[in-house]
Order: structure tokens, then C-alpha cells, then sequence
């Protein structure tokens, strides 16, 4: 009788471990489902590559490795003494220039006082030949009656030939002073080349100095002062020091739960004792499979054995830290949380 008391009592004690499991289990699976984690995940932060603009030699470079700068700090300087050079050779070229034009101006102002010179000797000779051939029209009919001599005649017929001919003489003159007239239009184009020379030169000027675009930290830093520097070739890596981000990579089942916006808590490994609040960023949209799926030549690859166990593909997603600190280092491993909806 003891012994049957007691295999219930075993039965029922077992019973309940089973379904306190079941219980737990249920839990467990639900908890992950609403609030999926993970420890695929790792710390990044925006970074830049910083590259001069203009080729040169730096000749001070006031920064150091994993050294923190603010926005504006002085990260390098290109040796400005070529620069400088071909913008004091621009300016001296306008300077010469503006004399130029003002000496060609006078030419051009005395061309068109000659020219109107030449006019009015023009306006003069008009006068003169209809003058004389108005005389030679009034005294042409006095012959006949006799009250002129034809030796009166033939003087003033000359006089007439001799007026046109000045007349003559005059318009070519006034059309050969009016031809003559050059301009300064052109020079007035060259001044525009020479201030935009002028400009570029400055802009280059400016380019010697590298200076910091933001707050950050210099990485990867290998090289010195002396160093020539090629124009968009990078001297180093400047990482945002305000904004950090955790790329987790989530299963893809877990993934129609997540949506930008969503809060979320991030700790460190290298420091478990504090978490961090974070917000959905972004959820990735494509991955490289690992099997099946990707083209050869245009083709598409598919393996010709399944695995039985399918292993579900991981998204990135990317959660953006509220207050980072020191303690966060691009590629320091992560584990995230999303907070249950």
C-alpha cells in the first residue's frame, strides 16, 4: 500500500516537472518571439577616408593615432608655398592685365576721336561741293546772255571737280579712322580667365589645410610629417565619435517582428555590467547566400544535395546607439535585445 502511495507520488511529482518544462519552454519560445536577441553582432561607426584634395608634401601633421579631434580641429597640412606661388603669379597677371586694358583704352578713345574728326572733315567736304555746284548751276546760264566770261565757267566747274574730290578723299578717310577703332572686348574676356585662375588658385590654397569635418577619432594612422601626399588618396581613417551603431544579425524568421523604430538594448562584451538603449535604424534587404541562389555565368547555381538540417539565413540589422562612450570600438562584439512590443 506505501509503495503505490508512493509511485503516485513520484508520478505525480514528475508530471508536474514535465509541465512546469512544457510551461517554461512555451515561455521561453514566446519571450524570444516577441523580443528576439542575439550575439551575432558587432560595433560600427561611420567612418571616412580623409585624402587630400590637392597634390603636396606635408609639412605638419598635428594629429596622432587614436587620437579624439573636434569638427574644424587641424588634421594635416599640405606645404602651401607652390600654391601661394601660382596665386601671387595669377594676381600679378590681372594687375598687368588692368594696365593693359587701361593704355588700350586711350588708344581706343583717341581712335575715336580721330574717327569723328574725320567726320566732320567729311560733314565740311558736303558743304564745300554743294557749294560749288550750286555756283556753277547760277553762273552756267549768265554765259549765254554774256554777263559771265567761259574762263569764269571753266573755274568754277573745277572748283566743283575739285570739291567732290575732297569729299571723296574725306569719306575714305572717315571709313578708314571709323575701321581702326580696335576695342579692348577682348582683353575684358582675358580678365574674366585670369579671376577665374585667380579663384582656383585660392581654392587650391585653401585645400593645404585638411581639417577635421566633424568630431572623431584618427585610425590607422601610418605615416608622418615630410610624407607627399597624393590628391584623393587617403592619409588615414576618421571615425565618427558621436554617432555608433550595432549591425545585429537576426535570424530571418524574427525578422517580421522587427521594424524601424522598434527600441532595442545593446551590451558589450568587453564590458557586460552596463547596457546601452539603441533604436532600429534600418533592417537589411539583401544578403550573399551561402548555398543556392547566386548565378555562375548568367546561370543559376543550385546545389544538387539539401542539408536536413536548414539553417535559417541572417539579415543585418542596424541599431543606433542613444549615449555611446569610450567603451564602444568599431568591431567590438555585441549582443542585442529588442524590447518586447
Amino acid at each position: 500500500m506505501k509503495k503505490t502511495k508512493s509511485s503516485r507520488r513520484w508520478t505525480a511529482i514528475v508530471l508536474a516537472l514535465t509541465l512546469a518544462a512544457i510551461g517554461l519552454a512555451m515561455y521561453v519560445v514566446r519571450s524570444i518571439d516577441q523580443a528576439p536577441r542575439t550575439d551575432d553582432a558587432y560595433v560600427y561607426a561611420d567612418t571616412i577616408n580623409v585624402a587630400p584634395e590637392v597634390n603636396g608634401r606635408i609639412v605638419e601633421l598635428p594629429v596622432a593615432d587614436n587620437q579624439r579631434v573636434k569638427k574644424g580641429d587641424l588634421l594635416f597640412r599640405i606645404d602651401p608655398q607652390p600654391f601661394e606661388e601660382t596665386l601671387a603669379k595669377a594676381e600679378a597677371s590681372l594687375k598687368a592685365l588692368d594696365s593693359e586694358i587701361k593704355l588700350t583704352q586711350r588708344t581706343v578713345d583717341a581712335q575715336k576721336f580721330a574717327a569723328a574728326a574725320a567726320q566732320a572733315n567729311v560733314e565740311h567736304a558736303k558743304a564745300a561741293s554743294e557749294q560749288a555746284g550750286d555756283s556753277l548751276a547760277r553762273l552756267e546760264p549768265l554765259l549765254t546772255k554774256g554777263f559771265v566770261s567761259a574762263e569764269r565757267i571753266e573755274q568754277a566747274r573745277t572748283a566743283k571737280r575739285s570739291a567732290q574730290s575732297q569729299l571723296s578723299a574725306a569719306l575714305l578717310d572717315a571709313r578708314r579712322a571709323e575701321a581702326s577703332i580696335s576695342g579692348v572686348d577682348a582683353l575684358v574676356a582675358k580678365r574674366e580667365v585670369v579671376k577665374s585662375e585667380i579663384a582656383l588658385a585660392r581654392l587650391n590654397l585653401s585645400y593645404t589645410e585638411v581639417r577635421a569635418p566633424g568630431d572623431g577619432i584618427v585610425l590607422n594612422l601610418k605615416t608622418s610629417a615630410g610624407q607627399f601626399a597624393a590628391a584623393g588618396h587617403p592619409v588615414f581613417t576618421l571615425a565618427s565619435s558621436s554617432r555608433w551603431y550595432v549591425v545585429a544579425n537576426f535570424r530571418e524568421t524574427d525578422l517580421a517582428n522587427i521594424k524601424a523604430g522598434r527600441h532595442a538594448q545593446v551590451y558589450l562584451l568587453g564590458d557586460t555590467s552596463r547596457r546601452y538603449n539603441g533604436t532600429v535604424e534600418s533592417i537589411g534587404y539583401g544578403v550573399f547566400p551561402d548555398d543556392g541562389g547566386s548565378e555562375v555565368a548568367g546561370l543559376p547555381r543550385v546545389p544538387r544535395s539539401l542539408n536536413w538540417v536548414r539553417v535559417a539565413q541572417r539579415f543585418p540589422v542596424r541599431i543606433l546607439i542613444e549615449q555611446p562612450d569610450a567603451a564602444f570600438r568599431i568591431g567590438a562584439s555585441a549582443v542585442a535585445m529588442l524590447n518586447a512590443k
